[in-house]
This record gives C-alpha cells, structure tokens and sequence, in this order.
C-alpha cells in the first residue's frame, strides 16, 4: 500500500495510537516547558501597582457673582464673561493632558532617580521615559474622576510616586490657571482702562455742550432712541469680545467663527442704519433715525448716547477685570483626592499561573500536528525531493532520541 493510500485509509483510532506511541515525546516536552515556564515566572521579579484617584472639585461660585451684585447686578453679563474667558474652569482634558506631559513626567523621573531604577546606563532621557510610560497610567473611571496607577518592584514606591504624580498635577494646573489669568486680566484690563478714558472723554464733551445749550433733557421717544442704540452697541462690543475669543480657539475656518461674524456684521449694520440712514429699515413708532433730527438735538443724543455706550460696557468690563484680578492672585486647590495611593500588599504581576499555563496549553497544540508531521515522514520510502530525505533523517533523529518504537 503506498503512502497515499495508507494516510487516506486511517481513521480516528489511528490517530489516536499515534498519539500513544509518542507519548514519551510529547510528555517529555512538555515537562520540559513546564520546568522552564515555572523557573522563568519566579525568576521574573514581583511588581506592585498601586492608585490614586483624584476628581475636580463641583463647580461653586466664585468671586464674580458677588463683584456683580455690588455694581448693582448684571449677573447674565457675569455669566457669558465667564464663559467667554473661562475663568474658574478645569476640564478632565486639561488634568489628563498635564498628567501626560513630559514636564511632569521629568519631575517624576528626577525626583525618584528612574533611570537607576531601569538600568538605563547611557544619558538618552527618552529611553526611561518610554519605560516609565509603560507604569504608568493615567485614565478617567467609570464615575467621572482620573486613576493615577503607577507600577513598580517597591510597593512604598509605587505608592509615593502616584501621591507625588497628583499633587504635582494640582501645583502645575494652579500654574496654568494662574498663567491663563494673568493673560485674561491684562486683555481685559486693556479694554477697561479705554473704557474708562472713552467715559470720561463722552462725560466731558456732554457736560459742555449741555453748558452751552443749556439743555438738561430730551422727549421721551429720543431717549427711546438713545436707549435702543446703547443696547446695540454695548451687544455689539460684547460679540467682539466674544468673538476674538472664538477665532483665537477655534479658528477662522470653524463654524463657531462664521456664526459669530454674521452677528457681528448684522449688529454693525444696524448700528449704522441708526447713525447714517435716513429712514429705518423696519417702521416704528417710537425710533427715529438720528440725521432726521435737529442739529442740536442730535449732538445732544450723540453725546448722551456714547455716555450711556460706554457706561453700559463698565458694567460689563468691570466685574470681569476684578474677576480676573482675583483668579490671578487665588492658588487654591484646583483637584480634590478621593483615595491616596497606599503601599499595595498583593502583586501586581507577574501572573505566573497564565505563565505556565499559556506556555503548556501552545506547546500541547503544537506537538501533536508535529508528531503526525514526524510519524508520516519517518514511513516515506520513496523521497520526491532532498527536502524529504532532509525531513526523514530529522525524524528518525528524534525517534531514536526518545526511543520510539516503529
């Protein structure tokens, strides 16, 4: 019966006495994994890991509502100057980002001498970053805080180290928030102090031209008028404000940019149908176009007007400047910690049973295609090829190692 015949006339039992009569070969070698897999996982050093768990404090107020409330109120305007400027605001984002910073990782790194502690012997610094990456690990749970998990061979080590890693995220993140006010209050301090030399100056030119003309008031429907086209501008320098803001964190391309320059070019344009048109675009009752009213009138509205613009955006300039003075000068805790790491008493790893176990669960598999493979190669008596005869003699080699019987 030629080969091709004899492996397609076996069946299941065949197999089966394959198997046993190789058993020798088969135990043996796995024995031999066993051995080396128990050596390897209690050679491999044990390693801790321990955590910290850190969240970001609840929103509370902050300065800024009770500024407002002594200039007589304006908390919506408080509010939107918030948001624009992001005062008293930390994201998860911005923690994680500081976490996985290479200036906090370096203090880390330096503070604990890491490079000993990984054998690194040559002054390539991103060598022990990358392996201090690999223990560490900084990621928001299910309950919206951060764990901070540091591994290590010393279980007081690794504790130390995620303690030091979320104090050090509080200090940087106080830095960053103070950096970020310090920019904010001398933006807005700029704008503030032109608002108030353009309030003085519209007082000023107001007071003497009252003098002059002796006129102390207007009817009612101008002071409509002059009221309505404050509220214009005083939205309309808010938008700008706004709307510096959104292009320099989103960009000019972004949606955000696009929406906020139609409200400010529709702003602009009504601002200018009230200064220059003629006639309004919608009928009205009560507002009329200023170049339809008498010359001194109108200088009277014009100045009264730019005194009641500029007092409207001190209302609004105002509480935001003494807001961004105490955010700058304030080094309050900016994250709260829920759990301090503590020296963890069970091993992280090596998980030694997955270590033996996985090794002899892959060797079993592949011995026994390997015993079918060596069985048919050691019955070939006619070889097609010298990869064959190669393969025949390896068989018998291994055969007679292990004192098999044909």
């Amino acid at each position: 019966m030629n080969e091709t015949t004899s492996n397609s006339s076996r069946n299941f039992s065949d197999y089966i006495y394959i198997i046993y009569k190789w058993r020798k070969f088969i135990l043996i070698n796995l024995l031999l994994v066993t051995i080396i897999s128990t050596i390897i996982a209690f050679i491999i050093p044990k390693q801790y890991r321990s955590t910290v768990t850190i969240m970001i404090p609840p929103d509370t107020q902050s300065g800024l509502g009770g500024i407002t409330s002594l200039l007589g109120g304006k908390s919506s305007l408080s509010a939107m100057g918030s948001r624009i400027f992001g005062l008293s605001s930390t994201s998860e984002d911005v923690l994680l980002g500081i976490l996985n910073s290479r200036t906090a990782l370096e203090k880390v790194i330096n503070k604990y001498n890491l490079k000993d502690y990984y054998e690194i012997d040559d002054d390539n610094f991103d060598k022990v970053l990358k392996e201090f990456k690999g223990d560490f690990s900084a990621l928001p749970n299910e309950y919206g805080m951060i764990d901070i998990s540091i591994i290590n061979k010393d279980p007081q080590l690794s504790a130390d180290i995620a303690n030091y890693l979320s104090f050090l995220v509080d200090s940087l993140n106080i830095v960053y928030s103070i950096e970020r006010a310090k920019n904010n209050r001398l933006f807005i301090e700029k704008r503030y102090l032109k608002n108030i030399t353009d309030l003085k100056n519209a007082e000023d030119s107001l007071y003497k031209f009252q003098k002059r003309f002796g006129i102390v008031a207007v009817p009612e429907q101008l002071e409509v008028t002059i009221k309505a086209a404050a509220e214009i501008e005083a939205q309309l320098t808010r938008k700008e404000m706004e709307f510096y803001f959104i292009k320099q964190q989103f960009g000019e391309t972004s949606p955000q940019y696009l929406n906020a320059k139609k409200e400010i070019d529709l702003l602009k344009q009504k601002v200018k149908e009230l200064k220059s048109s003629n006639e309004l675009s919608t009928t009205s009752n009560v507002l009329f176009p200023f170049k339809t009213m008498p010359d001194i009138s109108i200088q009277y509205l014009r100045l009264y007007r730019d005194v009641q613009i500029q007092q409207t955006i001190l209302e609004f300039v105002l509480p935001m400047y003494e807001q961004a003075v105490v955010e700058e000068q304030r080094s309050t805790p900016t994250v709260m910690v829920i759990d301090k790491a503590v020296p963890p008493q069970l091993k992280y790893s090596p998980k030694r049973s997955i270590i033996i176990i996985g090794p002899l669960l892959l060797v079993l598999l592949l011995m026994i295609p390997i015993t079918f493979w060596i069985e048919r190669n050691i019955s070939i008596s006619n070889f097609r090829n010298p990869l064959e005869e190669k393969y025949n003699k390896l068989s018998n080699i291994i055969r007679k190692v292990y004192r098999i019987k044909i």
